[in-house]
């Protein structure tokens, strides 16, 4: 029997990781264990990156800090501090979205510093894949977890690499990641988004490195909501750049995740290497589709819209339980 190794992706989305954050609650409260625990290697962009190295940063007795539970309630209670949501805020972001970022980086920066601290990256309790991309060099950016227990020059912390992967363009800023390499005097990096808003293709292709293509693989891929709201022609077709900026960044986001998920369905399910890959992802029809949106009501439509999900599938999400208890 070859070896079954398990393997878990969590796509970007900013505030609307609330989604993939309550299925994971759902799955440690099934199974009674850590998602640490269950899984081999997890891959993570943006927001989906924050709760990889959330639910992987060790705490007391090498055990995981915080539950799924500990991280919904981030974005709950903290999303606001992050994309405040106050009237002169929005006023403030629409004044200037268009000759700068829309967000100062002061609130999730001090909200990353509190959940992460100190922690380094190569501490994390399984393996990490957190997506990024250089914009100095013009390529993407991947932290591994396996590469940094190996670097002998640099040891970064969870919280640089938590914002370097959710610098999404046009909300925050690049990020600034210095290193002590000494032909590399810093990394300019923004959201991982921009080429794996979904990293299974980037998660498999490592676990295929990591752990051999004789390995079984199971790959769970959890979605933060499909977008449902039409960009109408006869809207786009007056737009110029200012108009075109923020949508395309949606456009693209929905774009990568869709492709990435139509290449795991051929390579696991339908293709000829053997595994199984299993998306969990929900339609946006109630709530807002913007990243940014994390006002009360927008909160509660998202929770909705995962209980709804989780719901709907309850008998697929037993039959993982099992099999990711199996060991």
């Amino acid at each position: 029997m070859p070896e079954v190794k398990r393997v878990l992706s969590i796509d970007g989305g900013g505030i609307r990781g609330l989604i993939p954050a309550l299925v994971l609650a759902e799955i440690e409260k099934q199974t009674g264990k850590a998602i640490a625990d269950m899984f081999d290697l997890i891959a993570g962009t943006s927001t989906g990156g924050i709760l990889a190295m959330g639910l992987t940063i060790p705490g007391d007795g090498s055990r995981p800090k915080y539950t799924a539970s500990d991280l919904v309630h981030l974005y709950e209670q903290e999303g606001r501090t992050i994309f405040p949501c106050n009237r002169w805020e929005r006023v403030r972001a629409r004044v200037w979205s268009l000759m700068e970022e829309k967000y100062s980086d002061t609130g999730i920066h001090s909200v990353l510093t509190r959940y992460f601290g100190t922690a380094l990256f190569k501490d994390a309790l399984a393996e990490l894949v957190i997506t990024s991309y250089d914009i100095e060099r013009r390529r993407p950016h991947f932290f591994k977890r396996w590469r940094e227990k190996e670097n002998t020059t640099d040891s970064f912390l969870m919280v640089d690499v938590a914002r370097a992967t959710s610098a999404a363009p046009t909300y925050f800023e690049p990020y600034k990641l210095t290193t002590r390499d000494t032909t590399r005097e810093y990394y300019a990096l923004i959201d991982g988004g921009v080429f794996a808003n979904n990293p299974s293709v980037c998660a498999f292709a490592e676990a295929l490195r990591l752990y051999g293509k004789d390995t079984e693989f199971i790959l769970v891929s959890l979605g933060t909501g499909e977008m449902t709201r039409p960009i109408l022609y006869s809207d786009a077709v007056k737009w110029g750049l200012a108009s075109w900026a923020r949508p395309v960044m949606g456009i693209m986001f929905d774009g990568v995740s869709d492709s990435a998920d139509y290449q795991m369905q051929w390579m696991l399910n339908e293709g000829h290497t053997g595994g199984r890959y299993i998306r969990f992802q929900c339609r946006l029809d109630r709530d807002s589709d913007r990243m940014d949106n994390a006002c009360e009501e927008n909160m509660r439509k998202l929770r909705l819209e995962a209980e709804g999900m989780i719901e709907s599938r309850a008998v697929e999400l037993s039959a993982l339980c099992t099999v990711l208890t199996a060991r």
